[in-house]
């Protein structure tokens, strides 16, 4: 055929964009040209197409070869093209079926042998295509299962391109080499979630993280060091419920695009911890050529934990408020944009001071007051409006855990948890959201199960002083509704005002 066209998938974030191949012959010195604005990977798909072509059989036409990729305005990049253009080019010259190709999407890197090598991006790739109607794609061996998680789509894995090529009706008739197919990695195995009930002597933060969990609310703990903050954290996800399928891939394609094999849909929450010396192209994505999702987009639809926050750059933190509101980034670059998923929930562990002894009964701090205030700073004003709960922590004074009643086991802080939630998505059933977190505040004000004045009376007094923002009695109103969630209450209490109201003031800056 003079014009062979099938179809690939070009990614920007997780959003993929139908690309159409085509390729065409003309009278002029042979060579292999790639237009429809290539990035430097792309482009240098046609020697892997030449050199995979020739060691497995596949004749190219001894003329010029132009590859257009279509819409020709949309920046392409990565390896994934070359089993798509390989394709096209070799069903210039051989017979082939050309409806097949039409309806097939391609996806793969080629080897100089003619090999296909995974990719990453497999998964958000086969869901656009599924998306946009496209039922069969070709996928390498080793991507064979992250593909085969989206429903609706046959999955045709390959070994090598001759394959590919006889598979829509190509005679190739030099014997190829025996190729063994790329094995798939083996997915970790998460390792199992530690138990709620080895924090001891921190019930008042227990409970706070439960509420935090209930709701999806964001949560600020403030201690000395040993406290337990990050035993705290760290149990989180455990208590929160499993992901629904949506999220689960969600989560999945987010794992692909960073090169993490993808076998099967986790359902735990992902949780993520970065370092403190994390750049903010290191928390909120990017890169100088193609654009990395960066923390908060690994954690879309789970916890992001900043250990010993005050240690962050103010900057990095600040670049958090965007992503806290909207529930995604995107992030512009000159090349493109991209835009990732990024609703996820925020805990955030500081020592009071650079030493962490400031307030501490029996210990000695010896940092300056401009220091402390400095430290405390970096978590800017804005940054803790958009935090629900705010905890002070202080040590554990007894070490037997005997000698305290017993927490809740992650067993068993999961269950309220899931029964909270389960009141909650029964109150919202008729709006667009399922957890109190995810509430407008004019809802929360105004809508059918708003609080009457007496209820609200001390959001309002503290709203009047300036104590909060609309923003943050919003805040404290979600909370207060997720507190009341746990106590299986169905209208709000001045308790819970009261209780939230604690929560979200409890740090002082």
């Amino acid at each position: 055929m003079s014009v062979a066209r099938t179809w690939s998938v070009a990614l920007a974030g997780v959003e993929g964009t139908m690309v159409e191949v085509e390729a065409s012959q003309s009278n002029a010195t042979p060579e292999l040209r790639i237009i429809g604005l290539p990035d430097k990977a792309l482009g240098e798909a046609g020697h892997r197409v030449r050199s995979a072509c020739a060691n497995r059989g596949l004749p190219l036409p001894r003329r010029k070869v132009t590859i257009n990729l279509s819409p020709a305005s949309l920046p392409k990049q990565g390896s994934a093209f070359d089993l798509a253009i390989a394709i096209a080019a070799v069903a210039t010259e051989l017979t082939m079926a050309a409806e097949r190709l039409a309806e097939t999407v391609h996806l793969g890197e080629l080897g100089l042998d003619g090999r296909l090598r995974a990719v990453p991006g497999v998964l958000p790739a086969v869901v656009a295509a599924a998306a946009a109607g496209f039922r069969r794609v070709v996928v390498p061996v080793a991507n064979v299962a992250e593909a085969e998680l989206v429903a609706g789509i046959e999955v045709q894995g390959a070994a090598t391109l001759s394959e590919v090529a006889r598979s829509h009706g190509a005679i190739v008739d030099v014997d190829e080499p025996p190729a063994a197919p790329e094995a798939a990695p083996d997915e970790p195995a998460p390792p199992p979630p530690p138990d709620l009930a080895e924090v001891i002597g921190q019930r008042e933060a227990v409970e706070a993280l439960v509420t935090a969990a209930a709701g999806g609310h964001h949560l600020l703990m403030c201690g000395p060091p040993g406290a337990g903050k990050t035993m705290l954290a760290q149990r989180l996800p455990g208590i929160l419920p499993d992901l629904d399928d949506a999220a689960a891939l969600t989560a999945a394609s987010i794992r692909s695009l960073t090169g993490v094999p993808v076998t099967s849909l986790e359902r735990t929450p992902p949780f993520e911890a970065p370092h403190h010396s994390a750049s903010i192209a290191a928390l909120v994505g990017g890169g100088s050529r193609g654009v990395r999702p960066g923390a908060i987009v690994r954690a879309s639809e789970g916890v992001l934990f900043l250990d010993e926050a005050g240690e962050f750059a103010a900057s990095a933190l600040d670049a958090l408020r965007q992503p806290l509101e909207s529930g995604r980034i995107v992030i512009h670059r000159a090349a493109g944009t991209a835009a990732f998923p990024a609703r996820f929930q925020l805990v955030l562990a500081t020592n009071p001071c650079p030493c962490g002894n400031h307030g501490i009964r029996g210990a000695v701090c010896e940092c300056p007051p401009a220091a402390i205030r400095r430290y405390l700073n970096r978590l800017s004003g804005p940054l803790l409006d958009r935090i629900d709960i705010q905890l002070t922590m202080t040590r554990v004074v007894v070490a037997d855990s005997r000698l305290l009643s017993p927490g809740p086991t992650t067993a068993q802080a999961r269950a309220q948890v899931r029964e909270a939630r389960a009141r909650a998505a029964h109150r919202l059933r008729d709006t667009p959201w399922r957890t109190n977190a995810q509430v407008s505040g004019a809802w929360l004000r105004d809508g059918p199960h708003a609080p009457p004045p007496v209820i609200r009376r001390p959001l309002d007094a503290a709203l009047h002083r300036g104590a909060l923002t609309l923003r943050g009695f919003d805040r404290a109103l979600r909370t207060a509704w997720s507190i009341a969630d746990i106590a299986a209450r169905p209208q709000l209490s001045l308790d819970d005002i009261a209780h939230a109201l604690y929560l979200k003031k409890g740090f002082a800056s």
